[in-house]
């Protein structure tokens, strides 16, 4: 299966290709009160609004900062526009045997699969979209 390869710091995570619409590059974000702090902000995308999301600061995983501004994954939510911040973005790469994460996951990881540049991390879009609106739920305390 063809996946989206990106790397957040200098870890390589992927997201299978028919999830993600597009990449670009970021724009200026406009910050969203009382937002998460993983919520980066929202941003203009050819008319469409977009909600930024740092996926270091979601996963909880030291990132540095790319020195380019890094890209951002857009994914393909129906009429949710939800874009990740990431370090940067490797290509399309065919990932095959997938093995699920080993001991207890984050449900936004789907396994493990192994490439000629060492492993990536095949994350579960559903999974990110549930803990990103699990975390804006409970910072309104709804």
């Amino acid at each position: 299966m063809r996946h989206v390869v990106f790397r957040i710091g200098s870890e390589r995570y992927g997201l299978p290709l028919a999830t993600v619409r597009e990449v670009v590059t970021p724009t200026m974000t406009s910050q969203v009160p009382r937002a998460p702090a993983a919520i980066r902000g929202i941003m203009n995308l050819r008319g469409r609004v977009v909600t930024v999301v740092d996926l270091a600061a979601l996963l909880q995983i030291p990132a540095g900062s790319a020195p380019d501004g890094g890209k951002v994954v857009i994914l393909n939510r129906g009429r949710r526009d939800l874009g990740l911040l990431v370090t940067g973005v490797d290509g399309i790469h065919t990932l095959d045997d997938v093995a699920t994460a080993p001991g207890e996951s984050l449900p936004s990881v789907h396994g493990v699969a192994r490439h000629a540049n060492g492993a990536v991390t095949v994350l579960d879009d559903d999974g990110l979209e549930k803990q990103i609106l699990s975390l804006v739920k409970q910072q309104s305390g709804r």
